[in-house]
This record gives C-alpha cells, structure tokens and sequence, in this order.
C-alpha cells in the first residue's frame, strides 16, 4: 500500500479548535509505511475487499474513533468505519466496538497506526476518568499540562478533555505563565508580572509560579490573576490559600499523585494540574480481529 496525499480541514468532535490533523496522522502512516507495505503487496497483488472486527480488550473509556477512522480513509477514502459507540462511552473487555470495511490492503496497512491512537487516547482518556471521579463534589477542577508527546498534543489534550479533564493552555502563545526561569530572567515576580501587563493584551489572564510563601505574598502584591502553587507540601499550600484568600485564583502543580487528590480537595485550590494523565497513562488494549474478504 502506498499513501494517497490528500489533505483536508478536520475537525475532532467536542475540541473548540479546528485544526489540520491530516498532517500529523500522516506523518505516522510515512513513519510505518517509506516506500510501501511490502508484506501486504507480497500477498495481496491485487484490490480485494474486505471487513475486520474492532474488538475491545479491556474496561475503560474509548477517545479516538473519528481519529481511528480518518486513518484509513487517508489511505482510502471508500474505506468504511461502522460503530454504535462515541467518544467517552464506557466500554468493557470483549465488547464489538465496530468493523472496518474497505481494500484489504489498506485494512492491513493502516491498522497499527490506527490502533496506535486508539489505544493511547483511550488510555488517556480512561486515566483521567479516575482522577477527575475523585475530585467529583468539589470545587478543584483537574487540569492537563504541555507534557505531552511531541506532534500529539491535539491528541492527547482532546483526550484529557473526553476523560472529564480541563484544558490548560493548549501552547506558548495561549496564555502567559510565568514560571521559575522567567522570573530569574526578568530579576523578580514583581518586574515579570510588570512586563507581562505591559506586553500581553488586556484579556489574557497572567499567571505565577510560586515555590514559598514570601513569592506568594509578592505575586498577590503584583496582583497576579492566578497563583500557581509549585510543588509544595501540604501545610505550605494551605497557609498560601489562606493567604491568597480570593485575591487570586489558585493552582497547585508538582507531585500530584491519586493519592495525594483528596488532600489537596480539602486545601480547597481552584484547580489541581498533573503532567501525569497524559505521560503516565497506559495505553488501553484493542485489536483487530477475523479479516476476512468480502466475496
């Protein structure tokens, strides 16, 4: 099989940005296919058509499927994807998620890349579905990180988003977060947070990462929208909250475990952000199964 250059505006449902991922999903088909699928054409010299079953291998929520199906169709598009199921259903071990109908030889070349995104956005997505239940009845809203694997990240923040998750800013030109190196460039919180009012237009929010109560207490003074609390422990965190005391909004990031959710609910931050529902998440387990042609 042999890639078919066709790119197209696609949209994934339920992410308020449209965004070109043809390119990206292409990317991954040169990654697996250079030149061709020289296993497929070995034994399939000529357009057959064919089904395969798309079988569910363990409990979770399923993210991806329109992703799953563009795949094949950049390989061909009569190739066919027919499900009952939608983004953030819950699924379970055994179940028929749908079948793919199309040449056989695309139904073979684009499987493991299409499995690919499946598996890694349904993990994500399954992942955060955990932490945002223990959460659920609070105020703190679960946040997603820029930790996310190079050329994914629409992926997987879509991901995140379908599991309950919030999006933080999707990249450097969506909001202005000052961290610890920003303000050793700039000398101080209170000069970073200065030149950043300075420079950003008026309706972006300006956040400050604080590591001790003396750069909370000049973030509050520079009278920063957000105060993110890097990496504290808890009776630190506490004592910035009470601080803080709605003057701004609180984060709190660094060492974020699903053990640790529930202590930092009773802080009472406004929101919790975890690098680790997109880079620790395992992958959840699909196959395609019984290709067979169609006579």
């Amino acid at each position: 099989m042999r890639l078919k250059e066709k790119m197209v505006n696609f949209m994934i449902n339920g992410v308020n940005l449209k965004v070109n991922i043809d390119e990206y999903i292409l990317s991954a088909l040169k990654e697996d296919i250079t030149s061709e699928d020289v296993t497929t054409n070995a034994i399939m010299k000529e357009p057959k058509l064919g089904r395969v079953d798309l079988i569910c291998k363990q409990d979770g929520i399923i993210c991806g499927l329109e992703v799953f199906e563009r795949t094949f169709k950049l390989l061909d598009p009569d190739c066919q994807f027919k499900t009952t199921y939608h983004d953030g259903d819950i699924i379970k071990n055994g179940d028929h998620i749908g079948e793919v109908i199309g040449d056989i030889r695309v139904l073979l070349s684009g499987e493991r890349v299409a499995l690919n995104y499946l598996q890694r956005m349904s993990g994500i997505a399954t992942y955060t579905k955990k932490s945002v239940d223990i959460l659920k009845g609070s105020k703190t809203k679960l946040l997603d990180t820029r930790k996310t694997t190079p050329n994914n990240r629409i992926f997987e923040k879509y991901a995140v988003k379908v599991g309950g998750g919030t999006n933080h800013r999707y990249n450097l030109s969506d909001g202005v977060l000052i961290k610890d190196n920003h303000i050793g460039a700039a000398g101080s919180i209170t000069k970073a947070v200065a030149l950043a009012r300075e420079y950003a237009p008026f309706v972006r929010k300006i956040e400050v990462e604080v590591e001790t109560l003396e750069q909370v207490q000049e973030a509050i003074a520079a009278k920063a929208d957000i105060i993110m609390l890097d990496n504290m422990d808890n009776e630190t965190m506490k004592k910035a909250v009470a601080l803080i005391d709605h003057q701004a909004q609180t984060e709190c990031s660094g060492n974020v475990t699903e053990e640790r959710l529930l202590e930092i609910v009773a802080i009472g931050v406004d929101f919790v952000s975890s690098g680790a529902i997109t880079y620790n998440a395992p992958i959840l387990d699909f196959s395609m199964k019984n290709l067979k042609p169609i006579e």
